[in-house]
C-alpha cells in the first residue's frame, strides 16, 4: 500500500490502545508501520535495481524483528528518554505486521518467505492506492477534531471523557479488516466467473481478477495456450467473454530465448507474474527484431506499465536492452 495508508494505520494502532505499551508509542508505531519501505534507498541504483529490491528482504517474515527494532532505537536515540523496551518492541512488531498484511492484499505482491523462497504472494484484493480506504482513514483522522468542536460548542469547551480519537481509530481499523474481507468475497466471485467460461474455443490455463476502484468491478485476465484476453468483470451483472481484448502470444523464435538471458529480462521476469511477450520486426538494423515483455497487471502494449525490451540482430546479438515504466518518451 501507499505510505499514507501505512502511516495512518500506525497512528490508529497507537490510538486504539497500543500507546499504553510504552512512552512515545505513537512515533514508534508510525515509523514501524513504514519501516519495511526503507528499501526505497535502492532507487539510488536505478529503476531496475529498485524493481528487484522493492518488497524484498525488508518485507519478509525473517526481517520483521529487525524492522521493528529500528524505529524503537531511532525514537530512543532522538528523544533520549526511557522506554519500556519489551512493550515498545512488541508494539512495533504489530505495526510492521500491519505493513506486511496490507501489502499482501494488493496486486503488487510481497515476498514474505525470503531468503528461503523468492515466491511472490498476493491476494489481488485492493489496488496499491485504494481511495475507499483513504476516505475512511481521512474520517478517522478528522473525526476526533470534529467531535471536539461539537463538544466544545455544546459543553462550553469542556473536554470529552473518552481518549482522543480512540473510537475513530478502532472504527478505521475494523473497516480495513471488514473491507478486505468483503473484497475477498467479491474477488472469489470474479475469479469463478472467469474460470467458468470458454474463450474463443479455448479453455483458460489460468485467470486473474485484478482490483479496480469499484469493488464490484474487476479487471479480468485470462491466459490460454495461444493468447491472453483482457475482460472486465462486473460481479453484479452478466459477463460476456467475447467482448474482451485479445493479445496473441508470439510464435517460438530464437530472439525470445536470447532476450530472456539478458540481466534486464532476468530481473524483470523475476518480478513479472503475468507476462505478455511481443516480437516486432525492425527496419534497421536489417532483419533485427525488438523483443518486449509486459506485466499485464499494470498495463497492456497500448498503455504499458512495467515492461522490458531488447533489440536482437540477425546474428543473435543483443544490441540494447532496457527496462521502462510507462510508454517511451518522445525524442
Amino acid at each position: 500500500m501507499d505510505p499514507l495508508t501505512h502511516t495512518a494505520t500506525g497512528l490508529f494502532l497507537s490510538r486504539a490502545g497500543l500507546n499504553r505499551a510504552t512512552p512515545y508509542a505513537t512515533p514508534i508505531l508510525m515509523l514501524a508501520a513504514n519501516a519495511p519501505d526503507i528499501d526505497i534507498v535502492t532507487t539510488a541504483g536505478g529503476g531496475l535495481n529498485y524493481l528487484h529490491y522493492h518488497r524484498h528482504l525488508t518485507h519478509s517474515l525473517v526481517a520483521m524483528p529487525v524492522m521493528a527494532l529500528l524505529p524503537v532505537v531511532l525514537v530512543w536515540a532522538v528523544m533520549r528518554k526511557p522506554l519500556r523496551w519489551p512493550g515498545a518492541f512488541l508494539a512495533a512488531m504489530a505495526a510492521v505486521a500491519s505493513h506486511l498484511l496490507l501489502d499482501y492484499t494488493n496486486v503488487y505482491g510481497i515476498r514474505l518467505l525470503l531468503p528461503f523462497s523468492g515466491q511472490w504472494l498476493r491476494l489481488d484484493l485492493t489496488p496499491v492506492i485504494d481511495f475507499a480506504i483513504w476516505g475512511v482513514l481521512l474520517l478517522g483522522l478528522l473525526g476526533p477534531f470534529l467531535k471536539r468542536l461539537v463538544v466544545a460548542e455544546i459543553a462550553s469547551g469542556k473536554p470529552g471523557s473518552s481518549p482522543h480519537g480512540r473510537g475513530f481509530a478502532r472504527f478505521a481499523l475494523i473497516f480495513l479488516l471488514l473491507y478486505n474481507c468483503g473484497r475477498a468475497v467479491l474477488h472469489s466471485r470474479a475469479t469463478a466467473v472467469l474460470e467458468s467460461r470458454i474463450y474463443h474455443g479455448e479453455t483458460a490455463d489460468r485467470v486473474a481478477a485484478l482490483p479496480e476502484a469499484n469493488p464490484f468491478r474487476w479487471r479480468g485476465l485470462v491466459e490460454t495456450s495461444t493468447f491472453w484476453e483482457l475482460a472486465e468483470v462486473d460481479v453484479t451483472g452478466q459477463f460476456d467473454p467475447t467482448r474482451g481484448a485479445m493479445f496473441y502470444k508470439p510464435s517460438p523464435d530464437p530472439a525470445l530465448a536470447i532476450a530472456r538471458r539478458t540481466p534486464v529480462f532476468q530481473t524483470f521476469l523475476g518480478f513479472s507474474q503475468l507476462p505478455l511477450w511481443r516480437i516486432t520486426p525492425l527496419p534497421e538494423p536489417e532483419n533485427a527484431k525488438r523483443v518486449e515483455v509486459f506485466d499485464l497487471r499494470f498495463g497492456t502494449p497500448m498503455e504499458p506499465g512495467f515492461m522490458a525490451g531488447a533489440v536482437v540482430d540477425e546474428r543473435g546479438q543483443v544490441l540494447k536492452s532496457e527496462f521502462r515504466f510507462g510508454a517511451p518518451r518522445p525524442r
